[in-house]
Protein backbone atom coordinates (compact mmCIF):
# COMPACT_ATOMS: atom_id res chain seq x y z
CA UNK A 1 0.00 0.00 0.00
CA UNK A 2 1.65 3.35 -1.41
CA UNK A 3 2.02 5.77 2.07
CA UNK A 4 1.14 8.39 -0.60
CA UNK A 5 -2.30 7.48 -1.29
CA UNK A 6 -2.82 6.74 2.94
CA UNK A 7 -1.75 10.09 3.19
CA UNK A 8 -3.83 11.27 0.60
CA UNK A 9 -6.77 9.45 1.72
CA UNK A 10 -6.46 10.59 5.51
CA UNK A 11 -5.99 14.22 3.79
CA UNK A 12 -9.54 14.10 1.91
CA UNK A 13 -11.23 12.71 5.15
CA UNK A 14 -9.89 15.13 7.13
CA UNK A 15 -12.67 17.31 7.24
CA UNK A 16 -14.78 14.89 9.29
CA UNK A 17 -17.51 15.10 6.64
CA UNK A 18 -18.66 11.60 4.75
CA UNK A 19 -17.24 10.44 1.40
CA UNK A 20 -17.66 7.91 -0.87
CA UNK A 21 -15.42 5.56 -1.68
CA UNK A 22 -16.52 5.92 -5.39
CA UNK A 23 -16.04 9.64 -4.78
CA UNK A 24 -12.58 9.05 -3.09
CA UNK A 25 -11.57 6.64 -5.86
CA UNK A 26 -12.05 9.15 -8.71
CA UNK A 27 -10.04 11.78 -6.61
CA UNK A 28 -7.26 9.98 -6.22
CA UNK A 29 -7.34 8.23 -9.44
CA UNK A 30 -7.13 4.83 -8.71
CA UNK A 31 -9.65 1.69 -7.35
CA UNK A 32 -12.06 1.46 -5.15
CA UNK A 33 -10.55 -1.23 -3.58
CA UNK A 34 -7.47 1.13 -3.39
CA UNK A 35 -9.27 3.49 -1.55
CA UNK A 36 -10.73 0.37 0.87
CA UNK A 37 -7.28 -1.16 1.78
CA UNK A 38 -5.85 2.80 2.89
CA UNK A 39 -8.77 2.85 5.15
CA UNK A 40 -7.78 -0.16 6.37
CA UNK A 41 -4.00 0.90 6.69
CA UNK A 42 -5.25 4.42 8.75
CA UNK A 43 -7.76 2.06 10.94
CA UNK A 44 -4.10 -0.37 11.91
CA UNK A 45 -2.66 3.32 12.61
CA UNK A 46 -4.88 4.17 15.49
CA UNK A 47 -7.19 6.67 13.12
CA UNK A 48 -10.77 6.27 14.03
CA UNK A 49 -12.75 6.11 10.40
CA UNK A 50 -16.32 4.75 10.36
CA UNK A 51 -17.44 3.08 7.37
CA UNK A 52 -21.27 2.96 6.75
CA UNK A 53 -22.66 0.67 3.65
CA UNK A 54 -23.80 2.92 0.21
CA UNK A 55 -22.99 5.82 2.01
CA UNK A 56 -18.90 5.88 2.97
CA UNK A 57 -16.21 6.52 5.04
CA UNK A 58 -15.95 9.48 8.15
CA UNK A 59 -13.19 10.15 10.40
CA UNK A 60 -14.62 10.39 13.87
CA UNK A 61 -13.39 13.73 14.08
CA UNK A 62 -12.16 16.06 12.13
CA UNK A 63 -8.44 17.10 12.27
CA UNK A 64 -6.24 19.92 10.56
CA UNK A 65 -3.21 18.10 8.41
CA UNK A 66 -0.02 19.57 9.89
CA UNK A 67 1.96 21.63 7.30
CA UNK A 68 5.40 23.39 7.06
CA UNK A 69 4.16 26.20 5.75
CA UNK A 70 1.29 27.20 8.17
CA UNK A 71 3.80 26.60 11.06
CA UNK A 72 6.05 28.72 9.77
CA UNK A 73 3.78 31.54 8.84
CA UNK A 74 2.29 31.19 12.79
CA UNK A 75 5.72 32.26 14.41
CA UNK A 76 6.28 35.89 15.47
CA UNK A 77 8.21 37.59 12.61
CA UNK A 78 11.62 38.05 14.82
CA UNK A 79 11.61 34.53 15.53
CA UNK A 80 10.93 32.91 12.38
CA UNK A 81 13.79 34.65 10.89
CA UNK A 82 15.88 32.47 13.25
CA UNK A 83 14.36 29.43 11.66
CA UNK A 84 16.50 27.60 8.88
CA UNK A 85 14.65 24.85 7.71
CA UNK A 86 10.83 23.17 8.60
CA UNK A 87 9.21 20.19 7.74
CA UNK A 88 6.63 17.74 7.88
CA UNK A 89 6.66 14.43 7.47
CA UNK A 90 3.75 11.88 6.71
CA UNK A 91 6.09 9.10 8.57
CA UNK A 92 8.78 8.90 10.09
CA UNK A 93 10.43 6.63 12.77
CA UNK A 94 11.17 9.45 15.04
CA UNK A 95 11.55 12.93 14.59
CA UNK A 96 14.40 13.33 17.11
CA UNK A 97 16.34 10.37 15.28
CA UNK A 98 16.20 12.39 11.95
CA UNK A 99 16.94 15.76 13.24
CA UNK A 100 20.02 13.75 14.95
CA UNK A 101 21.48 12.50 11.76
CA UNK A 102 20.73 15.69 9.61
CA UNK A 103 23.01 14.12 6.92
CA UNK A 104 20.59 11.42 6.42
CA UNK A 105 17.65 11.82 3.99
CA UNK A 106 14.27 12.07 5.26
CA UNK A 107 12.16 8.73 5.22
CA UNK A 108 9.77 10.88 2.86
CA UNK A 109 12.21 11.17 0.68
CA UNK A 110 12.21 15.06 0.78
CA UNK A 111 15.79 16.32 -0.37
CA UNK A 112 18.36 17.24 2.36
CA UNK A 113 19.53 20.62 2.70
CA UNK A 114 23.30 20.94 3.01
CA UNK A 115 24.52 23.08 5.64
CA UNK A 116 25.35 23.72 9.37
CA UNK A 117 22.79 24.64 11.97
CA UNK A 118 24.19 28.23 13.30
CA UNK A 119 24.23 29.45 16.77
CA UNK A 120 20.62 31.33 17.32
CA UNK A 121 18.92 29.52 14.56
CA UNK A 122 16.98 26.44 14.47
CA UNK A 123 15.13 23.92 12.60
CA UNK A 124 11.61 21.90 13.15
CA UNK A 125 10.57 18.42 11.89
CA UNK A 126 7.17 16.65 12.78
CA UNK A 127 5.44 13.80 11.53
CA UNK A 128 1.80 12.98 11.33
CA UNK A 129 2.66 8.96 12.49
CA UNK A 130 6.17 7.81 14.09
CA UNK A 131 6.93 4.20 13.65
CA UNK A 132 9.42 4.21 16.71
CA UNK A 133 8.74 7.10 18.65
CA UNK A 134 10.43 7.45 22.02
CA UNK A 135 9.90 8.41 25.43
CA UNK A 136 12.01 8.19 28.18
CA UNK A 137 14.20 5.45 28.95
CA UNK A 138 13.66 4.36 25.10
CA UNK A 139 10.01 3.63 25.75
CA UNK A 140 7.13 3.73 23.07
CA UNK A 141 5.64 6.92 22.19
CA UNK A 142 2.03 6.02 20.96
CA UNK A 143 0.26 8.65 18.51
CA UNK A 144 -1.89 7.71 15.45
CA UNK A 145 -1.95 10.12 12.61
CA UNK A 146 -3.72 13.18 13.45
CA UNK A 147 -4.71 12.18 16.92
CA UNK A 148 -1.18 14.16 18.28
CA UNK A 149 1.47 17.03 17.45
CA UNK A 150 4.61 15.00 17.41
CA UNK A 151 7.74 18.04 17.17
CA UNK A 152 11.26 18.23 17.29
CA UNK A 153 12.96 21.48 17.12
CA UNK A 154 16.89 21.21 16.85
CA UNK A 155 19.39 24.54 18.18
CA UNK A 156 22.77 24.41 18.07
CA UNK A 157 24.77 26.62 20.96
CA UNK A 158 28.43 28.12 20.92
CA UNK A 159 29.26 25.89 23.46
CA UNK A 160 27.14 23.79 26.24
CA UNK A 161 25.47 26.08 28.65
CA UNK A 162 26.34 25.19 32.15
CA UNK A 163 23.77 23.37 33.69
CA UNK A 164 22.65 21.96 30.61
CA UNK A 165 21.06 18.59 32.16
CA UNK A 166 18.35 20.81 33.36
CA UNK A 167 17.37 22.08 30.12
CA UNK A 168 14.39 19.33 30.10
CA UNK A 169 12.60 21.61 32.91
CA UNK A 170 12.93 24.53 30.99
CA UNK A 171 11.35 22.79 28.36
CA UNK A 172 8.52 21.61 30.40
CA UNK A 173 7.84 25.31 31.39
CA UNK A 174 7.93 26.63 27.65
CA UNK A 175 5.69 23.90 26.70
CA UNK A 176 2.96 25.13 29.47
CA UNK A 177 3.38 28.74 28.66
CA UNK A 178 2.09 27.31 25.34
CA UNK A 179 -0.41 24.99 26.15
CA UNK A 180 -2.19 28.05 28.20
CA UNK A 181 -2.77 29.72 25.32
CA UNK A 182 -5.00 27.58 23.66
CA UNK A 183 -6.86 26.57 26.98
CA UNK A 184 -6.98 27.46 30.53
CA UNK A 185 -5.88 23.45 31.32
CA UNK A 186 -4.52 22.29 34.66
CA UNK A 187 -1.32 20.82 33.56
CA UNK A 188 0.93 20.13 36.07
CA UNK A 189 4.90 19.19 35.38
CA UNK A 190 6.57 15.56 36.71
CA UNK A 191 9.91 15.90 37.45
CA UNK A 192 11.77 15.68 35.11
CA UNK A 193 9.92 15.60 31.31
CA UNK A 194 6.50 14.65 31.69
CA UNK A 195 3.17 16.84 31.53
CA UNK A 196 -0.09 15.96 33.66
CA UNK A 197 -3.18 16.45 33.89
CA UNK A 198 -4.43 14.63 37.51
CA UNK A 199 -2.29 11.72 37.49
CA UNK A 200 -2.89 11.40 33.71
CA UNK A 201 0.06 12.09 30.85
CA UNK A 202 -0.97 14.68 28.37
CA UNK A 203 2.82 15.04 26.96
CA UNK A 204 6.16 14.46 27.21
CA UNK A 205 9.78 15.57 26.85
CA UNK A 206 12.44 14.10 24.83
CA UNK A 207 16.24 15.88 25.07
CA UNK A 208 18.95 14.38 23.37
CA UNK A 209 22.25 16.27 22.90
CA UNK A 210 25.62 15.86 20.39
CA UNK A 211 28.10 17.83 21.85
CA UNK A 212 32.33 18.15 21.85
CA UNK A 213 34.51 19.06 24.58
CA UNK A 214 34.97 22.49 24.53
CA UNK A 215 33.12 23.40 21.40
CA UNK A 216 29.54 23.73 19.79
CA UNK A 217 26.82 21.74 21.29
CA UNK A 218 23.58 20.49 19.26
CA UNK A 219 20.63 19.77 21.12
CA UNK A 220 17.27 18.31 19.45
CA UNK A 221 14.07 18.59 21.34
CA UNK A 222 11.29 16.38 21.54
CA UNK A 223 7.72 17.30 22.28
CA UNK A 224 4.12 14.97 21.75
CA UNK A 225 0.95 16.18 22.73
CA UNK A 226 -1.68 13.99 22.87
CA UNK A 227 -5.00 15.44 21.37
CA UNK A 228 -7.34 12.88 19.93
CA UNK A 229 -6.05 9.77 20.93
CA UNK A 230 -9.08 7.71 20.20
CA UNK A 231 -9.95 4.54 22.29
CA UNK A 232 -7.89 1.90 20.30
CA UNK A 233 -4.66 4.16 20.90
CA UNK A 234 -5.39 4.83 24.51
CA UNK A 235 -6.09 1.39 24.92
CA UNK A 236 -2.63 0.76 24.02
CA UNK A 237 -1.06 3.10 26.27
CA UNK A 238 -2.83 1.96 29.54
CA UNK A 239 -1.68 -1.56 28.35
CA UNK A 240 2.23 -0.33 29.03
CA UNK A 241 0.82 0.76 32.75
CA UNK A 242 0.13 4.31 31.96
CA UNK A 243 -3.03 6.75 32.01
CA UNK A 244 -3.26 9.29 28.68
CA UNK A 245 -5.36 12.41 28.56
CA UNK A 246 -5.46 14.43 25.53
CA UNK A 247 -7.02 17.43 24.92
CA UNK A 248 -10.48 16.70 23.06
CA UNK A 249 -11.19 14.63 26.78
CA UNK A 250 -9.83 18.04 28.38
CA UNK A 251 -12.53 20.25 26.28
CA UNK A 252 -10.23 21.44 23.44
CA UNK A 253 -12.02 20.38 20.50
CA UNK A 254 -10.50 20.35 16.73
CA UNK A 255 -7.11 21.43 18.36
CA UNK A 256 -5.31 23.35 15.55
CA UNK A 257 -2.41 21.27 15.94
CA UNK A 258 -0.34 23.93 13.20
CA UNK A 259 -1.25 26.73 15.80
CA UNK A 260 0.28 24.14 18.94
CA UNK A 261 3.14 23.77 17.02
CA UNK A 262 3.90 27.48 16.69
CA UNK A 263 2.97 28.62 19.91
CA UNK A 264 5.70 25.72 21.00
CA UNK A 265 8.36 26.43 19.20
CA UNK A 266 8.24 30.36 20.03
CA UNK A 267 7.99 29.73 23.54
CA UNK A 268 10.61 27.12 23.25
CA UNK A 269 12.76 29.30 21.31
CA UNK A 270 12.60 32.14 24.04
CA UNK A 271 13.27 29.51 26.62
CA UNK A 272 16.18 28.05 24.52
CA UNK A 273 17.68 32.09 24.70
CA UNK A 274 16.89 32.38 28.44
CA UNK A 275 18.40 29.22 29.77
CA UNK A 276 21.74 29.85 27.57
CA UNK A 277 21.67 33.59 29.12
CA UNK A 278 20.85 32.26 32.67
CA UNK A 279 20.10 28.89 33.12
CA UNK A 280 17.07 27.39 35.09
CA UNK A 281 16.58 30.82 37.57
CA UNK A 282 14.03 32.15 34.92
CA UNK A 283 11.74 29.05 35.14
CA UNK A 284 12.25 28.28 38.72
CA UNK A 285 9.16 29.77 39.77
CA UNK A 286 6.80 28.43 36.96
CA UNK A 287 8.59 24.87 37.69
CA UNK A 288 7.93 25.66 41.49
CA UNK A 289 4.18 26.38 40.83
CA UNK A 290 3.22 23.64 38.00
CA UNK A 291 5.28 20.68 40.32
CA UNK A 292 2.95 17.87 40.63
CA UNK A 293 5.33 15.81 42.95
CA UNK A 294 5.51 18.23 45.52
CA UNK A 295 5.28 17.39 49.25
CA UNK A 296 4.22 13.71 48.19
CA UNK A 297 5.59 10.68 49.25
CA UNK A 298 7.56 9.41 46.18
CA UNK A 299 9.50 6.15 45.21
CA UNK A 300 12.76 6.82 43.42
CA UNK A 301 13.88 3.69 41.52
CA UNK A 302 17.80 3.29 41.17
CA UNK A 303 19.70 0.83 39.75
CA UNK A 304 20.58 -0.64 43.05
CA UNK A 305 17.32 -0.47 45.21
CA UNK A 306 14.73 2.33 45.67
CA UNK A 307 14.52 5.12 47.81
CA UNK A 308 11.55 6.82 49.26
CA UNK A 309 10.70 10.05 51.10
CA UNK A 310 8.79 13.09 50.56
CA UNK A 311 9.44 15.54 47.38
CA UNK A 312 11.06 18.51 48.16
CA UNK A 313 10.74 20.28 45.01
CA UNK A 314 14.00 21.38 42.66
CA UNK A 315 17.35 23.00 43.65
CA UNK A 316 19.24 25.33 41.09
CA UNK A 317 20.43 22.77 39.09
CA UNK A 318 17.13 21.08 38.58
CA UNK A 319 17.69 17.75 40.61
CA UNK A 320 14.76 16.58 42.36
CA UNK A 321 15.17 16.48 46.10
CA UNK A 322 13.70 14.03 48.15
CA UNK A 323 13.92 13.70 52.18
CA UNK A 324 13.64 10.69 53.73
CA UNK A 325 15.30 8.35 56.19
CA UNK A 326 16.31 11.36 58.17
CA UNK A 327 18.40 13.20 54.75
CA UNK A 328 18.02 15.02 51.89
CA UNK A 329 18.74 13.41 48.56
CA UNK A 330 19.23 15.02 45.18
CA UNK A 331 18.88 12.88 42.17
CA UNK A 332 20.02 13.98 38.51
CA UNK A 333 17.77 14.07 35.36
CA UNK A 334 18.64 10.19 33.63
CA UNK A 335 19.87 8.60 36.97
CA UNK A 336 16.14 7.62 38.36
CA UNK A 337 12.33 7.16 37.76
CA UNK A 338 9.42 8.53 40.11
CA UNK A 339 6.21 7.08 41.02
CA UNK A 340 3.96 9.14 42.63
CA UNK A 341 2.72 7.33 45.65
CA UNK A 342 0.17 10.15 47.29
Amino acid sequence: MSATLVQRVFGALADGDVHSGEQLAAEQHVTRTAIWKAVGALQELGVSIEATPNLGYRMASPVTPLAAERISAALPPELRARLRRGEVAWSLASTNSALLAPAAPRETGAPHEAGVLLPGQFDFLAAEYQSAGRGRSSRQWFAPPGGALCLSLAWSFAALPKGAAALSLAVGVCALRALSSIAPLDVRLKWPNDLLVGERKLGGILIELRAEGGGPAYVVIGIGINCALGESVSGQVRATGAEPVDLATLGVAHCDRNQLAAELLAQIVRGVLDFERAGLQPFAADWAAADALAGRVVTVALPDGQFVGHARGIDADGALCVHGNGALRRFNSGEVSVRANA
